[in-house]
């Protein structure tokens, strides 16, 4: 019996592991590596959220997808889960929550990258 309490404690602890490993990856667009969501999309920050907080709702949330983390999702490294108003979880990363854009068609695409002067590509160290 412990055998199996065990057994089914490593299988949990990797699939919390799996949600935030399927959630975003690591690319490279134009010589610069970047991260983004599970598809490939572009991940952008906007300077209006504060740290562990989104201010992007509404229309800002419709052009700007945030990247929603499954229930369960738990902190990795420099990523962390962020509660929003509508009661749903997203990504953060350093803190900073994270979206696509709407008018990024394909992966590598970037066009997100410095609207208005406050998005910005979340670039990986």
């Amino acid at each position: 019996m412990k055998t199996i309490t065990v057994g089914l404690a490593a299988l949990l602890l990797s699939t919390a592991a799996s949600f935030a490993a399927d959630a975003w990856k690591e690319a490279e667009v134009n010589g610069t590596k970047i991260y983004t969501d599970a598809n490939g999309m572009t991940l952008y920050t906007y300077d209006k959220d504060e740290k562990g907080k989104s201010n992007c709702y509404d229309k800002c949330a419709t052009n700007w997808p945030p990247l929603k983390a499954a229930a369960g999702a738990k902190p990795e490294d420099e990523w962390s889960v962020v509660g929003r108003t509508d009661g749903t979880k997203m990504w953060a990363y350093d803190g900073k929550p994270v979206y696509t854009f709407i008018k990024d068609k394909k992966p590598g695409d970037v066009s997100g990258d410095g609207v208005g002067e406050v998005w910005h590509i979340v670039k990986a160290d």
